[in-house]
């Protein structure tokens, strides 16, 4: 499963923090952030996990995230 998100993430270090932080939530899946994208694109590959989840995460890092369409 893949999820592709907005956000809102525009520095590399607030990148890497992010990656870590949803890396311990799930540690199975493959997570990265792409600041060069207009989007900022946070992308999920993985078995368990729901894009809500992810969503709630981001925000209570204090960054915006919607799954992108």
């Amino acid at each position: 499963m893949v999820e592709v998100f907005k956000t809102d993430v525009t520095k590399r270090m607030e990148a890497k923090s992010l990656v870590r932080f949803l890396m311990q939530h799930f540690p199975e899946s493959k997570i990265n952030v792409d600041l060069d994208d207009c989007d900022k694109v946070l992308r999920v590959e993985g078995k368990k996990f729901r894009a809500e989840k992810i969503i709630v995460l981001v925000k209570k890092k204090g960054f915006e995230c919607k799954v992108l369409e």
